[in-house]
């Protein structure tokens, strides 16, 4: 009946740290698109936020070595070693208080997150050039793509240093509302208008954004909640185990 229970154990423990790994990777996938991507709002503040980088490598870290657990885990569980179960059981332990310190830091430094992004958005309006930049050519597909112009109105865009020395009636391209009669319509870059009324989106992105972010943000906070149930589902088995294993066989580990 004993010996019953410890292979129940071991196999369930093995299902958990496949599940485990499968979640690692995911992690360092979400990791790598916050590095990588350049087609989403995410772009505009990697060239600008230390923050964002930051928390994309430690997205990286916490996946690569959440699948690294997760395989080390599964050797241990299928051939009872006791130092891999051991091992594995105190990474676990570092990896959550880990997640649970980044979640706690991230809660109370919220208001400071969107105090930076809000200065770095409208930095980037007011250096707005329409040259090719990542940056920009990202926040014109926001615009163009959200219906809004500027961070919280068009208004923002009267800051923009080369709108400010012009004598013509220009705008963000990207602003275009298209049911309004104008210009032909541009994708990116700067526009001109005859009369003062520009035909532009009277809300500004700030909404949109942070629902963007919100919505993400919850799939990022599902993630990590299935990652911590899985966590701590897998500490209880490998004590379970580690207790049930009397004494190691390292002859049942393969050779190669």
């Amino acid at each position: 009946m004993a010996k019953g229970c410890i292979t129940v154990t071991k196999y369930f423990l093995f299902l958990f740290n496949l599940i485990f790994f499968v979640f690692g990777a995911l992690i360092m996938g979400f990791g790598l698109w916050v590095l990588f991507d350049n087609q989403s709002f995410i772009a505009v503040l990697q060239e600008s936020s230390d923050t964002v980088k930051v928390a994309s490598y430690i997205f990286i870290g916490v996946g690569s070595l959440s699948m690294a657990m997760g395989f080390f885990g599964c050797i241990g569980a299928i051939y009872e070693i006791r130092c891999l179960l051991g091992l594995y059981f105190t990474c676990l332990l570092l990896i959550l208080i880990a997640q649970v310190t980044a979640g706690v830091l991230i809660y109370f430094q919220r208001d400071r997150l969107k105090h930076e992004m809000s200065n770095i958005i409208q930095g980037m309006i007011v250096h707005y050039t329409g040259q090719n930049k990542t940056t920009e050519h990202t926040w014109d597909y926001i615009q163009r793509t959200m219906k809004c112009c500027g961070w919280t109105g068009p208004g923002n865009w009267s800051d923009n240093l080369l709108l400010k020395n012009s004598s013509q009636h220009l705008y963000s391209c990207s602003c275009r509302n298209e049911s309004l009669p104008g210009t032909d319509i541009k994708v990116e870059g700067l526009c001109e208008h005859l009369s003062s009324d520009l035909p532009v989106y009277q809300t500004g992105c700030m909404t949109n954004v942070e629902k963007w972010l919100l919505e993400n943000c919850g799939v990022i906070l599902g993630i990590c909640v299935g990652v911590a149930v899985v966590e701590l589902l897998g500490m209880i088995l490998s004590m379970c185990l580690c207790k049930s294993v009397v004494q190691e066989d390292y002859t049942k580990v393969p050779k190669y």
